[in-house]
């Protein structure tokens, strides 16, 4: 580490000790801003959160896992992306999609697309790439299929779980906040956070919060900006309730440090933590508008009506870059490239009616309504061929970008559109309480349809119009057998859209051999999830163990069995991912608290094409990972608060034959907070370092598209200081 990044360190520790000498320790005001700064600090994670059509529910009365990290941990921990606040979770991983620097997520060994995450429960209206965490009050985890409760991604991803943001609106208590932020390398910030409530009963709220941040990050080289902007209106009275959200986003990121294709050679020797094998003319630009209206009206005592419409445009733009290994033991490498510019416009709306009654001694709660989600996608793209010369893993340096195109579609000036999608559906569940509501059984369906639209990559000319429906049923039983503890069970699906068949295909001996249903869409993807648990509050902990089964459909060729001469094209491929999840969260003793947990997943492929690589591991899925957050408010020193992290991943297979293998790696992360008081106003310091080690690893090979290798983050050391007036 430099003498100019130790700069900002030695600031906060200046910082950190002025105050301590110059507040009086008998100052009662004093005293109780402190403490009531570090209760607001010290929230993490919540039992609770949206279930989809379900509502806002207690995770005890879900027949599912779900929980929320909230805008205490969010402010507190730092991040800079959606993927490092996840990075809490135990039972989940975070990596970047092919060639790009938009975040990938694997939840019970499937991936969950930025495309699919959620922003208050409607799909399409998030930006997809990379999320500014600063705009949302908590980030909700649904383990598990969803298709019933949040409806099919659009992207065809959430098999394995799905995220949830909500955004931040004005609570009974006043906001006023500040916020001044340093990251290594030469990374500085600032961010805003202004809430209020107004009227005669406080029935108005409004809530505006910002930041502006931008510098090199840790990995050498790399730049990274955010403008991020939220507004949030609504009304609270009587029966009545209103809001209307409205974001703006920008993000830059250049020279970024993509994934390594390794194709079938051997696992590299791993590279220094912050080395950037990637090429200073890489980028991407994101731009995204984006927002929603909600209304609900309490029809009666325990009846309600709820409707929402959310819009998005968004706009992204970069050259990207692939390295692809050519020698493991030297590490070199090839370097090709893409220009690729892409506008989406979407929509999303939801309407429905939920009550509450009772009869005779069971009581319902029924739910009722649909959904609707318009896409419209407009892309062009031009890859290029392998710049001149090599780079090297462990020396790069700086290749010319080729401008030879190999391929290229559309109007990169004006791309048009390539696809619009048209999700519909409509459901209806009802939860049934018996004895007084220890035992809830949870039944439901939801029919979908899905439709697209197609045009010609070269001319934008309509090419076609698929349109297929599925009905996606749920069942859930929750058993509350004693206070604080809920056993559940479930059965539910996932849906993704079909794939298109190829015009020909590979018999067992290797033939090429014409497939008889050639361009036909497949119907709708299913995955069945089984899954069995529980959840136990004890005092201020909570603990939840889960152990589920989720069958994915594939698309694979098989023979024709009416004509052996040809192949046939069809969901005949199964993934079978099983395991058993494990988390708690909570305070041990006083002043002590935990964020913890692990997950051990076996994930095989159960029917392959020719019987090839069955039975094997999928890729990128770790066979057990662990993670364990904790927090702890030193006694002697009642304002300071340390902090530690450790992620811990195992084994996980880099190639479909399983011939290569990632080792298993961990992370440590430590850091301290310290709250002093200035005038009246609680003024809260922070350090934390991830990777405190610089240790370096492969830390995934998972991709949708191929086995890639993802590095591991270097030592990143962030400081900021918050004050709330």
């Amino acid at each position: 580490m430099t003498c100019l990044s130790l700069r900002p360190l030695l600031l906060i520790a200046s910082a950190l000790t002025v105050p301590a000498l110059a507040i009086p320790a008998s100052a009662q005001a004093d005293e109780t801003i402190v403490v009531t700064a570090q209760r607001q600090n010290q929230s993490g994670v919540e039992q609770k959160g949206r279930a989809g059509v379900l509502g806002d529910k207690d995770a005890a009365d879900l027949p599912f896992s779900l929980r929320s990290y909230n805008s205490a941990l969010i402010l507190n921990q730092q991040p800079q992306t959606l993927g490092q606040v996840l990075e809490n979770d135990p039972t989940i991983r975070t990596t970047t999609g092919f060639g790009i620097a938009g975040e990938l997520f694997v939840i019970r060994g499937f991936a969950l697309a930025g495309d699919d995450i959620g922003y208050d429960g409607l799909y399409g209206i998030l930006p997809r790439q990379l999320v500014a965490p600063e705009l949302y009050d908590s980030v909700q985890v649904l383990n598990g299929s969803s298709a019933f409760l949040n409806g099919a991604a659009p992207s065809g991803t959430a098999i394995g779980g799905s995220v949830n943001l909500m955004p931040k609106r004005a609570t009974t208590r006043d906001i006023t906040r500040a916020t001044m932020g340093y990251t290594s390398s030469q990374h500085i910030g600032a961010s805003f956070d202004v809430g209020r409530r107004f009227g005669a009963n406080g029935e108005w709220g409004l809530r505006v919060n910002g930041a502006v941040r931008g510098g090199d990050v840790s990995v050498d080289g790399e730049f990274r900006s955010a403008h991020v902007l939220g507004g949030a209106l609504d009304y609270n009275s009587g029966p009545l309730r209103l809001a209307l959200d409205v974001a703006y986003q920008r993000v830059e990121v250049s020279h970024f440090r993509p994934k390594l294709r390794i194709n079938s050679l051997p696992i590299p020797a791993v590279p220094d933590a912050d080395t950037n094998f990637g090429q200073p003319w890489q980028y991407t630009n994101l731009r995204d508008v984006f927002g929603q209206f909600r209304a609900e009206y309490d029809l009666a005592k325990d009846m309600t009506v709820y409707a929402a419409f959310g819009a998005r445009d968004g706009s992204e733009e970069g050259i990207y870059s692939t390295p692809t290994l050519l020698d493991a033991s030297t590490g070199d490498m090839s370097v090709s490239s893409s220009f690729i510019p892409r506008t989406d416009n979407n929509e999303a709306a939801t309407a429905g009616l939920r009550a509450r009654f009772e009869t005779g001694s069971l009581s319902h709660e029924l739910n009722v309504g649909g959904a609707m989600t318009w896409q419209v996608n407009r892309n062009a793209y031009e890859f290029y061929t392998a710049s001149p010369g090599t780079n090297n893993l462990y020396d790069p340096v700086t290749l010319p970008r080729s401008t030879t195109v190999s391929v290229g579609r559309g109007n990169l000036d004006h791309p048009f559109p390539i696809s619009r999608t048209l999700l519909k559906s409509a459901f209806v569940s009802d939860t049934l309480g018996f004895w007084d509501d220890r035992v809830l059984l949870t039944g439901g369906v939801r029919l979908q349809e899905i439709t697209t639209k197609s045009y010609a990559a070269d001319t934008g000319l309509f090419s076609g119009e698929h349109s297929e429906d599925a009905w996606t049923p749920v069942v859930g039983l929750v058993v509350k057998p004693v206070e604080g503890l809920s056993l559940y069970a479930n059965r539910i699906e996932a849906l993704v859209p079909g794939a298109t068949a190829p015009l020909s295909g590979t018999d067992e001996g290797g033939n090429t051999v014409p497939v008889s249903n050639a361009g036909e869409v497949l119907s709708p993807f299913v995955s069945t999830q089984y899954e069995v648990g529980g959840k136990l509050a004890v005092g201020p902990m909570n603990l939840s163990l889960g152990l589920f089964q989720i069958d994915r459909e594939t698309a694979i060729l098989r023979v024709d069995p009416n004509d052996a001469a040809m192949l046939e094209f069809g969901p005949y491929g199964v993934q079978r991912n099983r395991g058993i999840e494990f988390t708690l969260a909570g305070e041990i003793v006083k002043g002590l608290r935990l964020i913890g947990g692990g997950s051990v997943i076996d994930a095989k492929l159960r029917h392959t094409q020719n019987g090839v690589n069955e039975g094997n591991q999928a890729v990128g899925v770790p066979e057990y990972m662990l993670n364990a957050n904790v927090e702890w408010d030193l006694p002697f020193v009642p304002a300071l608060t340390l902090t530690g992290r450790v992620v811990h991943t195992g084994e996980q297979a880099a190639n479909l034959a399983n011939t290569l293998f990632l080792d298993d790696w961990t992370r440590l992360d430590v850091g301290a907070r310290y709250v002093a008081v200035v005038g009246d106003s609680a003024l809260t310091l922070r350090v934390n370092v991830d990777n405190v080690t610089d240790a370096s690893y492969w830390a995934s090979a998972f991709d949708s598209f191929r086995p890639d290798l993802q590095l591991g983050t270097p030592r990143t050391v962030k400081a900021s200081a918050t004050i709330a007036f």
